[in-house]
């Protein structure tokens, strides 16, 4: 557990292989990106006001996939570089703002919705 905190392990450019339970909890990761690639494209195909929540939640989700099958590709196969820890910072980093820009826009649903129900209230009055 001490290990976690140096420098030596998060930036060692010849890094041990992931032990079981730390390649479970990464296939557990892959596993729900897949999952929830699948549910957003089937979302993603109606038509509504969150249409573009759901493009944006498959692209989060199939980009997650896709760079975690290849940490897990590249520990398993054992190229030093590509296995170094910090990849697992860089790439948590990246999933972490780019989830708070999602949310951030999932704020402004409401305001949409509203707006839309006030416009199909004008049109109801207008040829």
């Amino acid at each position: 557990m001490s290990n976690l905190i140096t420098w030596k392990y998060w930036f060692s450019l010849q890094p041990e292989p992931f032990l079981p339970l730390a390649w479970n909890i990464l296939n557990g990761v892959v596993i729900l990106f897949i999952v929830g690639a699948v549910i957003c494209a089937i979302l993603k195909m109606r038509s509504g006001i969150w249409r573009g929540l759901y493009k944006r939640l498959y692209a989060f989700n199939l980009t997650g996939f896709i760079i975690g099958l290849l940490m897990l590709f590249f520990n398993y196969e054992q190229v030093p570089f590509f296995m170094a820890r910090f990849w697992l910072i860089i790439w948590l980093t990246i999933m972490i703002v780019w989830l708070f820009f999602i949310l951030r826009d999932l704020r402004s649903i409401p305001q949409k919705k509203k707006e839309l129900t006030d416009q199909q209230e004008l049109k109801k009055y207008l040829p």
